[in-house]
């Protein structure tokens, strides 16, 4: 069994953050993983601008944003990679299994740091009826298909929550050419950054109700219709407040979830209601040696506040190892 200093699982910024910082506060054995084929994480789909505006002094793109740690780990021998390397399963004592094509391979970790992110929650989660017709997508996988994949997942679209990427997904079909038919959101206000809300939906005149819920999603091969309705302070339906909206597409940006199942696999205490490591401590778990960072941790609204608090976990890291030797 192979056995390092450290091990960082996601190759996101929160990652590279940790893995930089961590080599920069004396650890010169780290291993990262990373389950996609590159570096970067989800900044990789993110082609908008408005990124490092704190870190970087810098208005950047996502994958500009990523490029930069990308860069500086290549610089660090002592930092070794693995990508399409897939965590499978961890113990208490910081062992862990992770597929990679045509092996299964086992690390023994003196300290590990998991920066495994965050997954969107679904329409089951919000209990949205009607029936399952194609054309209901999460925001971020709209984004890949768009910014990625080069395909355009629908023509008419209603995104239901305002949160930051329901708002960028909102204005991304607009500039290739889809009708957006509005934003929906059940709150009393928007609920993504007032950047957003003014550069996504109000300078391109795109319908945004609040106080408002999708009831029923309407059609049978392809989506056809959602029902939408008002909503009082208790988030009840507002009787004959209720109308339709013709849609092909409808786009769930509803919240984010941490990717803690592996943590909890360990046996680290969970958060059952956020699925956030129970901790005391910004970035720490219940078992000594494993940090979790980023929006594993929790879900941050900018990536540079993830970054700099991921640092925090590569110092935290380090600490530990110097403790232990």
């Amino acid at each position: 069994m192979i056995k390092k200093d450290l091990v960082i699982v996601g190759g996101g910024p929160a990652g590279m953050a940790a893995a930089i910082c961590a080599y920069e506060q004396g650890v010169k054995d780290i291993l990262l993983i990373e389950r996609d084929q590159y570096l970067g994480g989800i900044l990789n789909q993110c082609v908008h601008t408005g990124f490092g505006l704190d870190y970087f002094k810098q208005s950047l793109s996502g994958p500009e944003y990523a490029e930069r740690f990308i860069a500086k780990i290549k610089t660090i021998p002592q930092i070794e990679i693995s990508l399409q390397s897939f965590v499978v399963n961890l113990s208490s004592d910081k062992q862990l299994t992770y597929l990679k094509p045509g092996s299964l391979n086992q690390i023994q970790a003196k300290a590990l740091i998991m920066a495994t992110g965050c997954r969107e929650k679904t329409r089951e989660m919000i209990n949205i009826p009607g029936t399952r017709p194609a054309g209901i997508f999460s925001a971020g996988l709209a984004q890949k298909l768009i910014n990625i994949e080069g395909l355009l997942p629908g023509k008419k679209v209603i995104v239901v929550g305002s949160g930051d990427i329901g708002l960028i997904m909102a204005r991304r079909f607009f500039l290739e050419g889809a009708e957006v038919k509005a934003v929906v959101e059940i709150q009393t206000k928007c609920q993504g950054l007032i950047r957003n809300q003014v550069q996504c939906i109000e300078d391109f005149n795109i319908p945004f109700f609040c106080s408002h819920k999708i009831t029923k999603i309407n059609g049978n091969k392809r989506v056809e219709k959602v029902s939408v309705v008002k909503v009082d302070g208790d988030f009840k339906p507002i009787k004959e407040s209720q109308f339709d909206l013709e849609c092909d597409t409808v786009l769930l940006a509803v919240g984010l979830i941490p990717e803690n199942e592996l943590i909890e696999m360990a046996g680290a205490k969970i958060n059952k209601s956020t699925n956030a490591p129970v901790s005391e401590k910004l970035n720490k778990t219940t078992i000594s040696g494993l940090f979790v960072c980023g929006n594993a941790y929790k879900v941050y609204d900018l990536v540079d506040t993830v970054c700099r608090d991921s640092e925090t976990a590569g110092e935290q890291a380090a600490e530990y190892l110097k403790g232990i030797k």
